[in-house]
């Protein structure tokens, strides 16, 4: 049973659903099939295919599908807590303070260890993509872009993403790899602290331009070095000297607010 739109998926809207079976909530994205063309059906059922066998704490569980005579429907796992684009809007919490932006990028670099150990590219990492849960775990949502490392080549040609998070690689369509969504989780972090995106205040061809040609994107003067230090190896500019998501959990940034926080639940 269909409930009320919770938020906007990669294709259609997301509404909370009821399993009239179990009692169980469940998310359903609804996929118009009259406004779809076979293509992108096809391009669908790719994705949840890609998306139906992954298994981490992470990233957003797949429960199945049905379809109807308007909708192809979507079932996910349902996650209690809004997003943390949501999180960090001026009407609710605003910038969120270190230890906790440290506590969330830790565990999306979980998902992405996952993910491509699995040889897959979520390539749409941001905000509005990354749910909580009420005690306050992480998932990684949307995998309408998400690729195969192994059809890289085949979908080199076409710029997919948000601009304000993509890598220069993507927009130069020189590549896509796993280095691409490390290069959006460092721009998550400065929405995260800041409320927007670096480039947030110019236009999408614009931040695009900037993104490719600026040495870094700006990083605010307000982070401590800590920050400073993991966003710039996040935005190498040379996918190939960027860390991994396995790499960068052993940052001393992440790692330091990490101690602090097993010191105090001993103390």
């Amino acid at each position: 049973m269909l409930g009320h739109e919770i938020r906007k998926g990669a294709y259609g809207r997301v509404c909370k659903g009821l399993d009239l079976e179990n009692g169980d909530f469940v998310a359903i994205e609804q996929v118009p099939l009259q406004s779809s063309a076979q293509e992108d059906l096809n391009i669908i059922m790719r994705q949840i295919n890609l998306h139906k066998d992954l298994n981490q704490k992470n990233i957003i569980k797949y429960l199945g599908f049905f379809m109807t005579e308007t909708h192809l429907h979507i079932v996910l796992e349902y996650v209690d807590n809004e997003s943390l684009a949501n999180i960090i809007n001026p009407n609710n919490f605003g910038p969120l303070p270190e230890p906790l932006v440290a506590f969330y990028v830790a565990q999306v670099l979980e998902g992405l260890v996952y993910l491509h150990e699995q040889g897959i590219i979520h390539r749409d990492i941001k905000g509005a993509n990354i749910l909580t849960t009420k005690e306050g775990v992480v998932k990684l949502v949307d995998f309408g872009v998400a690729m195969k490392l192994t059809e890289a080549d085949v979908d080199m040609h076409f710029v997919v993403g948000s601009p304000y998070w993509m890598a220069p690689e993507v927009i130069e369509m020189s590549g896509v790899c796993g280095a691409s969504d490390i290069w959006s989780v460092g721009c998550t972090v400065i929405e995260l602290f800041t409320g927007v995106p670096p480039y947030n205040d110019l236009h999408p061809m614009q931040a695009l331009f900037r993104i490719v040609q600026d040495e870094i994107p700006p990083i605010p003067d307000s982070l401590s070095p800590g920050v400073t230090d993991f966003l710039r190896q996040c935005f190498n500019k040379d996918a190939r000297l960027r860390p991994d998501a396995k790499t960068l959990l052993s940052h001393p940034w992440l790692q330091s607010w990490k101690r602090r926080v097993v010191l105090q639940s001993s103390g």
